[in-house]
């Protein structure tokens, strides 16, 4: 039997082993198609029947025999009823949120009555609970960082995580300690976020470190000193609520990430601008088109308008007529 290519519009081989029998040989009795075949008569009558449903089978004829549709009207019919049924199929899977809320009450209902609290070993599970607990989350992330640097590892595999998270519409809002500030990849990384939409505060000093998922699950260090001592994962409501009443508390007594660029020609954490957003801010106070400036420094003007982003939340400016007014205050230009 040749290979079942029609298997794509939902033809089984015997089927199309006999669609093609009669596609050579029009006019074969539907009695005889078994004996030529070697097929069971009971499947080959199932399948006669069911090509016949697809229109590749015109009606059986008075004398019993059999004539084959024409292959392209055959499978131009095939073909709108094959997308016919995927579209519909794609149409169950996109109404299918309902699905994942139910598994995540069963989960919540398991954690809250029969698990509570959950320690977690190890920094590779760890991380990976973290990334499950990001991927899904719906609404919101609120975290306190206490290092006062990011490894590039560190960066990478949370940048995917965080923008993705932004691009859904989860809110989130981090408070980070403010020596963090003087690490220029880890600075860069925080400006990164807010130009994306994320609430950037920074912090003197804190011993505190926590994440907490959509208000519902928060996630602690057994040790905030040493994160390689493990964790605890919280699911109960009161302990729960409790650490948000502890992350609020911080982040009031925080300053937004702006306020740390300093009036003496220095960006975030006293670190002095680069060459390139020097440039950048020369081009945004003439009032140049971003088309210009880009030409002017040869990058995309895509590149260019993330720049003039970058800068207006360093500056905390809701335009560039501010900014340009703020950074001639502080001496930037």
């Amino acid at each position: 039997m040749a290979e079942n290519e029609m298997a794509v519009f939902g033809v089984s081989a015997l089927e199309e082993e006999l669609y093609r029998h009669f596609l050579r040989n029009p006019g074969t009795p539907a009695d005889d198609v078994h004996l030529l075949l070697h097929t069971d008569p009971g499947e080959t009558r199932a399948c006669l029947a069911r090509l016949r449903a697809l229109g590749l089978l015109h009606p059986e004829r008075a004398d019993g025999r059999v004539s084959p549709a024409e292959p392209e009207a055959a499978l131009a019919r095939l073909t709108d009823h094959r997308l016919t049924e995927l579209h519909r199929e794609l149409q169950r899977v996109t109404r299918s949120r309902h699905v994942i809320d139910g598994l995540r009450a069963e989960t919540s209902a398991r954690t809250e009555t029969s698990v509570g609290i959950e320690q977690l070993d190890g920094l590779a599970n760890i991380r990976n609970r973290i990334d499950d607990l990001a991927f899904f989350a719906r609404d919101e992330i609120l975290a306190v960082e206490t290092s006062p640097r990011l490894s590039p590892e560190n960066i990478a595999r949370s940048r995917p995580l965080d923008l993705r998270c932004l691009r859904r519409g989860v809110r989130i809002r981090n408070v980070v300690v403010r020596a963090a500030l003087e690490d220029r990849p880890t600075a860069d990384y925080l400006r990164e976020l807010a130009a994306h939409g994320a609430e950037i505060r920074v912090t003197g000093d804190t011993a505190e470190r926590m994440i907490v998922y959509d208000r519902s699950t928060a996630l602690v260090p057994l040790d905030p000193r040493n994160t390689a001592r493990g964790a605890l994962l919280a699911h109960q409501s009161g302990l729960v609520t409790n650490i948000i009443a502890l992350f609020e508390k911080i982040w009031e007594g925080a300053d937004d990430l702006t306020s740390a660029a300093r009036p003496d020609g220095s960006g975030p954490g006293g670190q002095e601008l680069t060459e390139r957003e020097r440039q950048v801010l020369a081009f945004m106070c003439t009032g140049a088109k971003d088309e210009a400036g880009a030409r002017e420094l040869e990058v995309s003007v895509r590149t260019y308008r993330r720049y003039v982003a970058e800068l207006l939340q360093t500056l905390g400016a809701n335009s560039r007529a501010q900014a340009a007014l703020l950074a001639r205050e502080r001496g930037w230009i």
